[in-house]
């Protein structure tokens, strides 16, 4: 039985009343729901259970009777879904409620990933995500979840907020999920009952503000900003917004929600109500959760949302355009030490991804990539400022004098179907694949690289020699359990 802390039952009487208070002591004491989201380009939908229960406030979302063991579906590893709270898909309404037309978008407490490929899916076509995470470790675990996902419209950054202060009016939408007390993870994590306190609590509000504090001048004039914990407390959630309110003339937003959902509103007494959502697992099948969406005071600058957003579109164009012309011919792979050293021509991998001519090709680190052309700009000012991870795709590495295809270019969206022979494998070798061991392709597989597939949907590359086909998969990437279930794990 989940013992909650004394001071937080307390804090929570005092919020919700006692009624209130025990229905959700009670449902911190039940199963967390399992919920998983769909990538929309990678798979239609049309293969999820016609039972399964559909997440009311996310298109494409399901909630799942029970928690199967992911890792041994390969769709998982491709990118097909990702599992996801389903609390948090909120966001999705979010973005397709405010955000009309392409944009630049920072999610900055990004890892593992679960708000940045949601947000990659619901962002109109032609918009740049920066996905940032600043403890290395999980921002690889961040790059991993992106590559997945396939988008070439990403970048994935390792920075802390601080580091994004050159960037000035640089983002049109900044997502920040900020680290919090973990008051709504109490069911589904039993460390964050343990590391509850007051005293963390006081830590988190006042960390929270800095962090916003840090990279509210990236966000331009009459751009969104995006607040959300996963915690309870007004400390956390209400009070914060009223400083930003009262601080730097943040402007609360509504989000039509229905009110079958059961989400709740602002839990603090006197004064004008905000515009907040909060999720509350005695209300909601999903775990405890809260948001709210305010706009950057805009000044004389721009005189509606409309103009806002008329006006960012063509100042992100004309800007990346400048970025562009400046910056030709001194891309990392034509300066410095990286210029001296010689490559050889990469010139087959351009026709690796379609339509070649709409990015822009470089080496960097024995790695060719590709930059969406109209992006180019931009994530080359990112990388004057910050490290980045990830970006656009990544095509071939050098191994010896030789370019192999990348694995990233496996998770792309837009690997064309012929470039390179295509086996669906069955349910076993794909698995052995995940487990980075050789496997054996049928006599009638050409040699060289081919692009191994489960159910249709591409998981990575191998470069058949005949007697056996050597895995070009990630090893740091690969499954480590040794256990091969008596059924395959059949998701979708």
């Amino acid at each position: 039985m989940l013992q909650l802390p004394v001071d937080f039952s307390e804090n929570m009487r005092r919020l919700l009343g006692e009624e209130e208070y025990q229905a959700l002591a009670e449902a911190l004491q039940g199963e967390p729901p399992v919920s998983i989201r769909v990538n929309p380009w990678k798979w239609q939908g049309d293969g999820l259970s016609a039972s399964a229960e559909p997440v009311p406030w996310a298109s494409g979302a399901v909630y799942l009777s029970e928690r199967p063991a992911f890792t041994f579906d390969p769709l998982f590893h491709a990118g097909c879904y990702y599992v996801q709270e389903a609390s948090s898909m909120f966001v999705q309404c979010v973005l397709r409620q405010y955000v009309p037309c392409a944009c630049r978008m920072l999610d900055l407490c990004a890892a593992p990933g679960g708000k940045s490929t949601l947000a990659r899916a619901a962002l109109p076509e032609g918009s740049l995500l920066v996905s940032n995470e600043i403890i290395r470790t999980r921002a690889q675990v961040l790059a991993e979840n992106m590559v997945k996902w396939g988008h070439p419209d990403v970048v994935v950054t390792q920075n802390a907020p601080a580091d994004f202060a050159p960037l000035t009016h640089f983002f049109d939408v900044i997502l920040a999920d900020v680290p919090c007390s973990g008051e709504g993870m109490f069911r589904k994590d039993a460390e964050s009952v343990a590391e509850w306190s007051m005293g963390n609590v006081d830590v988190c509000w006042q960390r929270q503000r800095g962090i916003v504090a840090d990279v509210w001048e990236c966000l331009k004039p009459g751009g969104l900003f995006v607040y959300s914990t996963c915690t309870y407390n007004t400390w956390e959630d209400e009070e914060n917004i009223r400083w930003m309110v009262r601080q730097l003339g943040a402007e609360p937003l509504p989000v039509p929600v229905d009110e079958a959902w059961g989400i709740k509103g602002d839990l603090t007494e006197g004064g004008q109500s905000l515009p907040v959502y909060r999720f509350l697992p005695s209300h909601v099948r999903g775990e405890g959760f809260f948001l709210a969406v305010m706009r950057k005071p805009v000044g004389d600058a721009v005189e509606s949302e409309q103009a806002f957003w008329a006006e960012s579109v063509a100042g992100n164009v004309e800007k990346d355009k400048k970025k562009q012309k400046n910056n030709k011919g001194k891309g990392k792979d034509a300066k410095g030490k990286e210029a001296k050293k010689v490559v050889p021509s990469y010139e087959q991998c351009r026709q690796w991804l379609a339509v070649p001519e709409m990015y822009e090709w470089g080496v960097s680190d024995d790695t060719v990539s590709a930059i969406p052309l109209q992006w180019s700009g931009a994530v080359e000012q990112l990388k004057s400022e910050l490290t980045v991870l990830h970006a656009g795709v990544a095509v071939a590495s050098l191994k010896g004098r030789d370019w192999v295809p990348h694995h990233s270019l496996a998770m792309s969206l837009n690997l064309p179907s012929a470039v390179f022979p295509r086996v669906d494998v069955d349910y076993e070798t794909a698995i052995a694949y995940l487990r980075h061991e050789a496997v054996v392709l049928d006599a009638a597989v050409p040699r060289g690289y081919v692009l191994l597939a489960y159910r249709n949907v591409p998981i990575g590359f191998v470069k058949n020699v005949g007697n056996r086909a050597n895995n070009l998969y990630p090893a740091e990437w690969r499954i480590r359990s040794g256990h091969l279930p008596d059924v395959p794990v059949k998701v979708l």
